[in-house]
């Protein structure tokens, strides 16, 4: 696959941006570094070698969850601007195109 304008050009406008001419040059320059990088690990002889799967042999070493630093509801509510005592209370915020 090569990198090219029409490459940077197709990126740009499904990522939305809008890329000065000197940031598509070093964009093109920056994925066609990468792409090189990858060819160049398609060349390693991976037969009988396993996948990895954890970095470290360690188990997790799990926690038991408990509740703390709970502030009281009347504190928590105290500077809300709308609640109904249980919640707080917001503009309906929907927009639909």
């Amino acid at each position: 696959m090569t990198v090219d304008e029409k490459l940077i050009s197709r990126l740009e406008k499904l990522a939305k941006l809008d890329l000065t001419s000197k940031e598509k040059e070093k964009l093109q320059k920056e994925l066609g570094d990468i792409l090189t990088m990858v060819d160049k690990l398609e060349e390693l002889d991976t037969k009988g070698v396993e996948p990895l799967i954890y970095v470290l042999e360690e188990d997790n070493a799990w926690r038991e969850d408990k509740v703390s630093g709970q502030i009281p509801k009347e504190k928590t509510f105290k500077n809300a601007p709308d609640t109904d005592g249980d919640y707080f209370k917001v503009p309906k915020v929907i927009d639909i195109k």
